[in-house]
């Protein structure tokens, strides 16, 4: 049976899944993503490269790093995963420039016990100040393991079209405005985007809108203002987006965020 809880505690989100017939279609967070599988594999494409992480394992993702995922067996699997904004992030582990993880899974005993410790407390809604001090713990470990400074410079014109997608969250995607703008075709620049992000516009576009539609439900706890602040048609139509990248729909998110 799929099963996904969030919770959410000192800026720190944790997830609790299990998966066996569900399959998260291809996206990205704007966080740090770290987890560990506790039992079977999980099976995902990273930059074009098939990753298994078998249990133990410990899968580091960065910012805005497009993904997929499954199990990879009819066995399925349960994993924790923690999601941490950049600023926080960087705040922690008293960096001023982006930190980008060099390698997608390691084995780390240490490791895995500080994002199980951190995630259990976030999950079973322990005070915020404990769940701070693990996070610190958690980062102590990272520093030791495979960080490394981000030296691939975005783009300037992907830049540009990542801040006139989001300038457009309500609207539909214009694609042929964005393309004017940059002087490109308009198949141009879908490759361009692609080879540069790992996914298409279309999809950065619906992402980005599912991730606000998330933020505002976290900060107001009303979904029909984040139904409408985002452009979706009506309820079911984010529900069923929304499910397609964090396994729960957002009405059942709301209600585990509460």
């Amino acid at each position: 049976m799929d099963k996904f809880v969030y919770k959410k505690s000192a800026g720190i989100t944790a997830l609790s899944a299990s998966m066996t017939e569900f399959k998260y279609k291809k996206h990205a967070h704007k966080e740090y993503a770290i987890g560990v599988t506790l039992r079977g594999i999980q099976h995902y494409n990273l930059d074009g490269s098939l990753q298994l992480s078998y249990q133990n394992g410990i899968m580091l993702f960065n910012p805005e790093q497009a993904h997929d995922g499954m199990a990879h067996d009819k066995e399925g699997l349960d994993y924790v995963m923690i999601y941490i904004e950049p600023q926080l992030f960087l705040e922690v582990m008293e960096k001023k420039d982006i930190v980008r993880f060099s390698t997608p899974i390691v084995y780390d005993r240490k490791l895995e016990q500080r994002i199980l410790s951190l995630s259990h407390a976030i999950l079973s809604e322990k005070d915020e100040a404990l769940c701070s001090e693990l996070l610190i713990s958690l980062t102590d470990s990272l520093i030791q393991t495979n960080l490394s400074t981000d030296d691939k410079k975005e783009n300037a014109l992907i830049r540009k079209a990542k801040d006139m997608l989001h300038a457009n969250f309500e609207h539909v995607l214009k694609l042929d405005e964005i393309c004017k703008e940059l002087h490109l075709s308009k198949f141009q620049f879908i490759r361009l985007f692609k080879a540069h992000t790992g996914i298409s516009p279309y999809q950065y576009f619906l992402n980005c809108k599912i991730e606000l539609a998330k933020q505002l439900i976290e900060k107001n706890r009303d979904i029909y203002s984040a139904v409408a602040a985002c452009g979706f048609v009506d309820l079911t139509h984010l529900n069923k987006h929304f499910k397609s990248v964090y396994g729960t729909t957002a009405f059942e998110y709301m209600s585990h965020i509460n």
